[in-house]
């Protein structure tokens, strides 16, 4: 069998001559070819399209990236609500660091209050002050690790302060209320001694008698004061002693203020050294405007000259 090829320039043309052998190759080499052909196309046809996906997208490959996907939604999801735990857990503790705040700024508004510090040396109330030179080390934001751990020895220094100002407190409570309930000074604001205690002569008999406390002279309706802190134990009329005021300040001491011309507390209520009790005047048995003071311990008459002239706390 022979093959003429012509060639496109100068016409010129060759010619190949196919035995027998040659022939049958060429027809197997046609045939695997056509084969090939078919199947790929069978395949082809075979492989579901999504309508309007090219083929390298379909099917697995679809499902994959949609199952990959979701997992990444999931992740988000999951930071979305750490990240919300760990905001309101933030916005607890910052709740509870105002609260101990709130109470430390009370405590210390208390302490200088009852320690008599000027608002001028130390100020609850305001912010201190602070400043210098700006770093020139490079600086960095707070993560969220550390801003945890700073709240946390922020809370720590807190509650040691407050431990220490309660400790504090209740000291000068306790300072206070041993100064207040010290008794000490005169029951009057004006006026002068006009008899001492012990023996004299008696203002109406003229005999030898007893007097259990001393005598203050003053101007009619003037000022008396307790000498001490406690509780009106009697504010009424008692035989000799006219309108009497007693006062029991604790450790079994009482003081009594007799001879009064106006009352103007009354039993149960608790009284202030140097709070106002009553007003100087001539009732019981006196010859004129006067208060009777007594300092009773353990029920037993003292001397008041030795509380009045003690040096105060």
């Amino acid at each position: 069998m022979n093959i003429i090829f012509v060639g496109r320039s100068h016409g010129k043309s060759k010619t190949m001559v196919l035995n027998n052998a040659k022939l049958s190759v060429v027809l197997m080499a046609f045939v695997v070819m056509l084969i090939g052909v078919a199947f790929t196309g069978y395949k082809l046809a075979s492989t579901p399209v999504a309508e309007g996906v090219p083929q390298e997208f379909s099917g697995k490959t679809i499902e994959y990236w949609q199952t990959l996907l979701a997992e990444q939604q999931e992740q988000i999801d999951v930071l979305k609500r750490e990240s919300g735990e760990q905001v309101d857990a933030l916005t607890l503790r910052m709740g509870s660091i105002q609260a101990s705040l709130l109470r430390l700024d009370a405590l210390g508004q208390r302490l200088t209050e009852v320690a008599k510090i000027g608002k001028g040396e130390f100020d609850f109330e305001s912010a201190p002050a602070l400043g210098g030179p700006e770093s020139l080390d490079e600086t960095e934001s707070y993560s969220l690790p550390d801003l945890q751990e700073s709240l946390a020895r922020i809370e720590n220094q807190i509650k040691d302060r407050e431990q220490q100002l309660d400790v504090l407190d209740e000291l000068f409570v306790s300072q206070k209320i041993q100064k207040d309930l010290f008794i000490a000074g005169r029951p009057i604001r004006k006026g002068w001694m006009s008899s001492r205690y012990g023996y004299r002569s008696d203002p109406f008999s003229g005999k030898r008698a007893w007097h259990a406390g001393v005598d203050f002279a003053g101007k009619d309706g003037s000022d008396i004061v307790a000498v001490a802190s406690g509780v009106v134990t009697w504010s009424s009329e008692r035989y000799g002693y006219g309108n009497l005021i007693e006062i029991n300040h604790g450790g079994g001491v009482t003081t009594r203020y007799a001879h009064c011309k106006e009352l103007l507390v009354k039993v149960g209520e608790v009284v202030k050294k140097g709070q106002v009790i009553a007003q100087m005047g001539s009732t019981g048995r006196s010859t004129g405007p006067h208060v009777h003071f007594e300092v009773i311990k353990n029920n037993k008459s003292q001397n008041p000259e030795k509380y009045i002239y003690r040096a105060s706390r």
